[in-house]
């Protein structure tokens, strides 16, 4: 991406995905995970749960739940925060089809 400068300040035009702007490995796994993670956060807010609470629906012990609400999802496999997502009572649907690139991407629709 070209550095660019709009007065004093230099900037980036994001990719879209910080993670492959950061140069992290597999960016795309990181940002499905992330997308994940929010989604789960938000149907542990919108249901007024507690840490604790959700600890017991998803499985889990309330420290990992915390973890989990400050998106600190990197112990997690993008299998479990499924799994989660459906111990919250949400679908999830994967879908598999050819693309026009190079290499395929993963996203998440809420």
């Amino acid at each position: 991406m070209a550095i660019r400068t709009k007065g004093l300040i230099k900037f980036e035009k994001s990719s879209g995905n910080v993670f492959a702007d950061l140069g992290l490995p597999h960016p795309e796994q990181e940002l499905l995970k992330a997308r994940l993670t929010l989604q789960i956060y938000r149907l542990i807010k919108e249901r007024g749960l507690t840490q604790a609470q959700a600890g017991e629906i998803l499985g889990i012990h309330q420290p990992r739940v915390s973890a989990l609400m400050r998106n600190r999802a990197g112990a997690f496999s993008v299998e479990r925060l499924m799994e989660f997502l459906t111990a919250l009572g949400q679908d999830v649907e994967i879908t598999v089809r050819p693309t026009r690139n190079e290499h395929g991407s993963m996203s998440v629709r809420v």
